[in-house]
């Protein structure tokens, strides 16, 4: 980030920062701190840490987590970042972890497949290609030559020859379904003797991400102040979800697809897996635009939101970069991690809201290269 795009200030500037519960802030920056050091490759690559992020990071896991007090944890983010506020107008979103109920075999009720990854998909970190549109594509299909060329499309996946379409993992109730665990990255899936199955996210075609909501709006169907989840997926069952009706095509020109895989991972169990790799946190974790932001950082959010119920109010917390994700972009713009279950999902759908934002920079880091 440029330094002409923040500016320092003191932390004297957000004392509510210190009413926030700053122990279970390091707690959670220790966990990215783990993955920073351990070199394990992210789920999606972001921005590298630099120097001065790996020395914090050290520092961080050298200290005894179980025993800090709440005094020790305000002066190890005092000692170790200087705080910047972003100058971009800043705005938030909110995801959650669905809980759906899911069948292993498909029958009347459960027909939709959820995808695993296919094995000739190849994520291109280094050098996307270029999309018959000419968009850039960070996945591709590697074909039986070695060669590679622009992976299916949603339509293509849902649509297309069964020799294409993806291995499922599990089937659920309907398209709708499916939709919303691909836009919030991960789920888990609940079986009727009640075991559930998590899915962690394993990939995507590498088609550009359109906002289903956003065209809802733009085309009257639904007035902006009304749009919420439970709305949006009231709209396209509505419209209908057969091949080749309204609602799938709706979803249809969303052309990104993700893919996942069952995790029974010891991690897993502590919260669905962001892109750092690591478990993410309900109310601390936010994903971030990967290409402007490293994982691990903190920022101090503030804005009024619907986060604890539907009326909004003040929202004040120091919040962990350890996420990203294809709508996230801009160096003021984050989605917050709210949790799984339905209340989390309801709250999650309600904001869209602009925020106050202000980047914890590690001190050796102080002119704004983060």
């Amino acid at each position: 980030m440029a330094s002409d795009d923040i500016d320092p200030i003191g932390f004297d500037s957000i004392d509510a920062l210190f009413r926030d519960d700053l122990r279970e802030v390091f707690h959670v920056f220790r966990r990215s701190a783990a993955v920073v050091l351990s070199a394990a490759a992210p789920l999606r690559p972001a921005l590298p840490a630099d120097a001065a992020l790996v020395r914090v990071c050290r520092i961080a896991l050298s200290m005894d987590a179980d025993t800090l007090s709440q005094d020790a944890a305000r002066d190890f983010f005092i000692a170790q970042f200087r705080p910047f506020r972003l100058r971009a107008p800043g705005f938030v979103t909110a995801y959650y972890e669905p809980v759906i109920e899911a069948r292993e075999a498909p029958d009347a009720q459960f027909r939709t497949p959820v995808p695993a990854r296919p094995a000739d998909l190849v994520t291109l970190n280094e050098t996307p290609i270029r999309g018959e549109a000419g968009e850039t594509l960070t996945s591709a299909r590697r074909r039986a030559d070695g060669g590679l060329e622009p992976y299916p499309d949603r339509r293509a996946l849902e649509e297309g020859p069964l020799e294409i379409r993806p291995k499922p993992i599990a089937f659920v109730r309907d398209r709708v379904e499916l939709f919303l665990i691909q836009v919030q990255g991960s789920a888990r899936l609940r079986f009727p003797d009640g075991r559930e199955l998590p899915l962690t996210y394993d990939g995507r075609n590498g088609r550009p991400y359109t906002s289903i909501g956003r065209l809802l709006i733009e085309r009257g169907r639904v007035p902006q102040s009304e749009m919420s989840l439970d709305r949006l997926k009231a709209e396209i069952r509505a419209l209908g979800q057969e091949e080749g009706e309204p609602g799938a095509r709706l979803m249809q020109e969303n052309r990104s697809y993700v893919f996942f895989r069952a995790d029974r991972s010891p991690e897993r169990r502590d919260g669905p897996i962001g892109g750092e790799g690591c478990a993410l946190t309900p109310l601390r974790s936010i994903a971030v635009d990967r290409a402007l932001w490293s994982y691990g950082l903190p920022f101090w959010i503030g804005a009024t939101l619907p986060w604890r119920s539907a009326t909004p109010e003040p929202f004040e917390r120091l919040m962990i970069a350890q996420d990203t994700g294809s709508a996230i972009l801009g160096p003021a713009r984050a989605d917050l991690f709210f949790g799984a279950g339905d209340e989390a999902g309801t709250l999650a759908g309600l904001v869209r809201h602009g925020a106050e934002f202000t980047v914890l920079l590690p001190r050796a880091a102080e002119r704004g290269d983060g």
